[in-house]
């Protein structure tokens, strides 16, 4: 659980899943002109390749390989996992 509220710490993280979720399946190069368009996020492609290894680490991030393009996809499974922790936690207190 760590590594996911690490993840979803960064600003600039929850504007790529924000991102993803508004257009998924996006390559790196893809991301990088719409952060910059849309969010005035001038990163360079190694610090959103960054940011997208720490996304994938908490599996909040899928990659999907088609030829020499890699594709990002938003995992929101682990946002439920969240949810489901204090959920059943509020249903066994009442």
């Amino acid at each position: 659980m760590d590594v996911l509220f690490k993840a979803l710490a960064d600003q600039t993280r929850r504007t790529i899943l924000d991102e993803l979720s508004d257009r998924d399946g996006q390559t790196l190069f893809e991301l990088c002109s719409r952060l910059l368009m849309r969010h005035q996020i001038a990163s360079t492609r190694q610090a959103i390749s960054q940011h997208l290894a720490i996304l994938e680490a908490a599996n909040l991030v899928t990659v999907k390989r088609q030829g020499r393009y890699k594709f990002h996809y938003i995992n929101t499974e682990p946002l439920h996992a969240i949810v489901q922790r204090w959920m059943e936690k509020k249903k066994e207190d009442a």
